[in-house]
This record gives C-alpha cells, sequence and structure tokens, in this order.
C-alpha cells in the first residue's frame, strides 16, 4: 500500500511539474529572439483591446471563464513591436466567438486590429504585432509545433 501511495504521489508530482513548465515552454527564450528585438517593460500592443483584455481578464470571467495563470513578453525593434499574451484557464477555452469580437469586431483580424489568436484546449495565446512580424512568426511556429 505504501508503495502504490508513493508511486502515486511522484506521479503526481511529475504530472503537475511538466504540465506548468509545458506553459513556461511556449514563450520565447533569449536564443529564439532574433538580435534586433529588444524585450521591453512598456506596454505593447497593436490594438488597446489586446492589453485591455488582458488586464481585465476577470471582467470577463463569466463569457470565457477563470483564468489560472496569465503572462505575457513585450518585444520591440526598429520596425516592429509588440506583445504575447498567454493564458491557461482552469477548463477548455470556449470564448473563441467572444474574445474574435473584442479584438476585432468582426471573426478575422483586420489592418487596425491585425492580433492573432491561438486556442488550444484550455491555452489560448494572442499575438499583438503587425501582420507581416518577424517574432510572431517565430513564436507562431514554435506554439503550434509544440501544440499539435
Amino acid at each position: 500500500m505504501t508503495q502504490r501511495l508513493t508511486l502515486i504521489f511522484f506521479a503526481t508530482i511529475l504530472f503537475c511539474s511538466s504540465y506548468g513548465q509545458g506553459f513556461e515552454n511556449l514563450k520565447l527564450t533569449d536564443a529564439e529572439v532574433p538580435e534586433k528585438y529588444k524585450p521591453t517593460d512598456e506596454m505593447l500592443y497593436q490594438s488597446i483591446q489586446a492589453a485591455t483584455f488582458y488586464k481585465q481578464t476577470d471582467l470577463y470571467g463569466a463569457l470565457i471563464g477563470k483564468v489560472k495563470n496569465k503572462t505575457f513578453q513585450l518585444y520591440e525593434s526598429p520596425d516592429d513591436k509588440g506583445a504575447i499574451y498567454y493564458y491557461e484557464f482552469e477548463e477548455k477555452f470556449e470564448g473563441k466567438d467572444f474574445l474574435q469580437g473584442l479584438l476585432w469586431g468582426g471573426k478575422k483580424p483586420t489592418k487596425a486590429h491585425p492580433e492573432e489568436i491561438f486556442i488550444k484546449d484550455n491555452l489560448l495565446v494572442i499575438w499583438s504585432f503587425v501582420d507581416k512580424s518577424e517574432i510572431k512568426k517565430i513564436s507562431k511556429d514554435k506554439i503550434t509545433g509544440l501544440l499539435k
């Protein structure tokens, strides 16, 4: 009995730590960021809706579910600037239609609201960069590769 409890305990610890690391593994590392981009503490975004959603996520909880974790990365270069917002929800994210309306005012990005989103189960990523952003492409390729 003690061996079984010990095994269950270690399996639970391993599962929880690898899942938490999986969320962190979505973020870009310094080695993955092109040299021209620099991290910044200044809140950067292409349209205010993405930043507002990040700051006030709890306000939308009844529509999108409860956020378990969230974080962001901010980058700027001479010709590009923006943010990558990462969210982990307690349950599967079901607020896609609401989020599209909030970010774009419709079903797809626009020139004025170029944010792109990625949803997989309880994870949500929002890229708030211009359409042709190099760093956005690198991040999207990494995330879609990890979360196929």
